[in-house]
Order: structure tokens, then sequence, then C-alpha cells
């Protein structure tokens, strides 16, 4: 009787995953991100003026128009553990702000509830303190008397508890140093923003009177509009179509490791219209084409292109087997035409330029290489001392990677710029996000190697 018993808790079980597995469906996940997006670009419309930016990773699924991104951590603003990174400064967002009035961030999140962390608290306590630091700035250098009217309170959503609020407002003063502690330029922050920064809400249930949507420039303050992108939904929500039905998964492009096979935002974009309307059945095969073609394309070009490969789903009486993520690559032609420069990027007027590793082993142009990449190779360089390999990873894999190489990467490029010479940052796939090319020129700018405020601010913008 109890094998009985157990055997069907174990059906029930199984049962459940393949249902769940099956309302998780890579479908179910493009056509709500796609469906979200509708309600961001209506919101970017009321503010046209200002910028849109996506909060990495998860926001940057929801529009294929983004101005720029940041990233601010849900992790820095989780209940009883709130915090302020000088990891993640994104400085660039407030002088994006400042210059251009206020700013539009886009985010979601899966937990059920209507905003993320990162919105409740996070990029609050990031308002406040560069706040706090602004006004102390403007006060020891006897501005004028407005900062005394410099509002530096803590502004925060009403569904955070009084009791959080006074452990965050415990902190700030303590947050405050640490920012004026980490080197960030205070001052060319003092000297774009107007007004102080101020954060806002909008989800899908906000009500908002179109004919009475202010103009940011009548607000006090600097806007940080913040919208969540998904619904909170409590319950599953189907949506359907002349064809097929769906269903609605909120905060569907958080964890892209976990679903998007190898799909990413701009591919997905790229071949949006497509995949929403190829229905279910055979959209993963769909997405695994359109992977495999985007890999081998950047194979030609020399690029990094690990295979991706995904397990098929077992077939059960509820769910039919899915296609493998195998597609032929013979039937691929190159397109000469459309591959994109592999080649490295100048930093405004310095002598400071990023780019792949697979390129710096040939680049004639430089002086001088730092190869932030796992593997070295050989370079002809006027001496030894011109090369220096400081093999870096990423905080996912590795959080302490950066810091211990950051002392030797920051001497090696004071000493080679401070005579002049051309130095080229190299990792696997020269791409700006790379956390080592984004710190080690965040680094350079503390030291004051070269890098004028303009470049800085214009390399971050590509960077991130």
């Amino acid at each position: 009787m109890e094998v009985e018993e157990e055997g069907a808790r174990l059906s029930i079980y199984k049962a459940a995953r393949s249902i769940k597995r099956r309302d998780n469906s890579l479908y179910n996940a493009l056509r709500s991100i796609y469906q979200d997006s509708i309600f961001v670009s209506e919101i970017s419309v009321l503010w046209p003026q200002l910028p849109l930016l996506a909060n990495l990773r998860c926001g940057l699924w929801y529009s294929r128009a983004f101005h720029s991104t940041c990233y601010f951590k849900s992790t820095d603003g989780h209940t009883n553990n709130c915090s302020f990174s000088t990891a993640r400064l994104n400085l660039h967002v407030a002088q994006l702000a400042g210059k251009k009035g206020g700013c539009i961030i886009v985010d979601s999140t899966r937990r059920g509830k209507r905003f993320p962390d990162s919105m409740s608290k996070t990029i609050p306590i990031w308002t406040c303190v560069f706040n706090r630091a602004i006004r102390d700035f403007r006060d020891s250098n006897g501005c004028d008397e407005s900062v005394r009217e410099w509002d530096c309170s803590l502004h925060l959503p009403l569904w955070v508890s009084q009791t959080e609020r006074a452990s965050i407002e415990k902190r700030l003063e303590e947050w405050t140093l640490l920012l004026k502690a980490s080197g960030a330029d205070i001052a060319s922050l003092a000297a774009c923003l107007r007004k102080p920064l101020r954060p806002l809400w909008i989800s899908q249930k906000t009500v908002i009177w179109l004919n009475e949507v202010p103009h940011h420039e009548s607000w006090d303050f600097t806007p940080i509009i913040l919208v969540s992108a998904s619904s909170s939904v409590g319950v599953s929500q189907q949506g359907t179509t002349s064809e097929f039905s769906w269903n609605y998964i909120p905060g569907a492009g958080d964890d892209e490791e976990s679903w998007a096979r190898g799909l990413s935002p701009v591919l997905f974009w790229k071949h949006v219209y497509d995949l929403i309307n190829s229905g279910p059945d055979v959209c993963n095969q769909k997405v695994a084409d359109i992977v495999e073609k985007s890999r081998v394309n950047r194979a030609y070009r020399g690029e990094s292109a690990p295979q991706i490969t995904v397990k098929p789903l077992k077939s059960s009486s509820l769910t039919q087997e899915e296609p493998s993520a195998t597609f032929d690559a013979s039937i691929v032609k190159t397109n000469a035409e459309s591959s994109e420069d592999s080649g490295f990027s100048w930093l405004g007027s310095t002598n400071l330029a990023v780019g792949t590793s697979r390129i710096a082993a040939d680049a004639a142009n430089v002086d001088c290489i730092l190869n932030c990449d796992q593997e070295s190779f050989s370079v002809c360089l006027p001496s030894a001392e011109s090369y220096l390999h400081l093999p870096m990873m990423t905080s996912k894999f590795d959080r302490f990677s950066l810091l211990i190489n950051l002392p030797k990467a920051v001497s090696f490029a004071k000493f080679n710029l401070s005579q002049g010479k051309r130095l080229l940052v190299c990792c696997n796939n020269g791409n700006g996000s790379e956390v080592a090319s984004v710190y080690f020129v965040y680094f350079i700018k503390w030291t004051r190697i070269c890098l004028k405020s303009n470049d800085m601010y214009s390399f971050l913008l590509w960077c991130l």
C-alpha cells in the first residue's frame, strides 16, 4: 500500500514538473517579452526627450531601441542586506540624466512583485548617496545658496517598511563617505546636475492620465523613471491568437541562461516577428537555427564562437519531445558586406584602445599591449616590457580576479601612457561589457592618467 502511495506521489510530482516545463517554454518566454515591450514603448513615448536605459541583464530584452545600459543589482537591495557598491557606480547614468534632464530605466522581476529590489531599494539608495555627495561638494566649494535646498532625503516606495527605511538611513553617511573615497568625479556630476536625482516608479498597474503627463523639466528634481516591464500576475495568464495560445511569464527576460538556448536580445529583436509568429511547435528549432547561424558567422570573422549545446526534453504523456538545438553549418553562406569590424576601437583622442586578443596579436599601430584574456599570445613589440598578460575572469566566475590584477594593470598603464605610448587593452571578444575593460578604464580615470571627462563619458556609454 505504501509503495503504491509513493508511486502516486512521484507520478504527481513528474506531472507537475512537466506542466511547469511546458508553461515556461521558450516560446512563452519570448511572447511574454514581446508583450511587455509594448508597455515599455508606451511609457518611453510619454517622455521622448529622456533616454531609455536597460538595467542589465534582464531589462535588455524589453526594447530594441535602448540608448544605453546600466547595472544596478537586486542583491544590493535585498531586505536587511542593503548596500552601496563602488564596483557599480553607474556614473554615466548620473551624467546622462544631468545632460538630458532625467532618464528612464527598464527592468523586470519574476518574483511576483511589482518591482525588482534593484528598483525598490538599490537605485533609491544610489540617488540619495549621490545627492548627498554632490551637496557636500558644493557646500565645501562655496557654491550658491541653492545647495541648502538640495534634496538629500531618502525616497523609497511605499511598500518598503519603516523599519527597513530606518536601517538604510543609518548607513547613508557611511555610504556617502565610501563614494567620496572611491575617487569618483563628483565635481563633474555637480557641474552637470542642476536638480537632485529622484526615483519615480511605473508599472503596468500604474494609472497615468495621458492628458496630464507633466514635462520632465517642470519637476524640481531630475527624474530617474523606473519602469518595471512585466505584469505582476498572481495566477497563470493565457494569451491567444487566431492560430495558437500561450502562457504569460512575468519577468521572462530574467536568468536567460536557463531558457534562452543561446539567443541574445540583439538576435531576438532582429528576428522578433518571425519568432513570435512561428508558434510554440517550431519556435525551438527556429531559435536553434538563428543561434547557430550567428555563431558560424562569428567564427568566420575570427571571433569567439563556442558551440551551444541544449539537451532535448524527455518525452512524456503530457509533452512531446522538443527538437535539440542542432544546425547544419554547411548551409550557411557568409556575407562579407554584413560582417562587423573585428578590430579595436580608440578612446576619443587618447592613446588607449580596446579590442580582441585575436586581432591584438597582429596589431601594428600600438606600442604596448595589456592582455586580459585567459590565454597569452606572441606579439612583435619594441621590448618585452611592452607586453603584460594579466588573465582576468568575470565576477560570475571569480569575483576577486579583477581586484587581484588591478594594481599591476594600473601601474603598467601609468608607466606607458605617461610616456605617450599607445596602449591596447584586449580580452577574449573585445566587448566593452567585459568586466576587465570596464573597470580598468574606471581606474585609469581615478588615477588621472590621461583621460578627459568627455572621452570617459563617451567611452562608458560605448562599453556599457
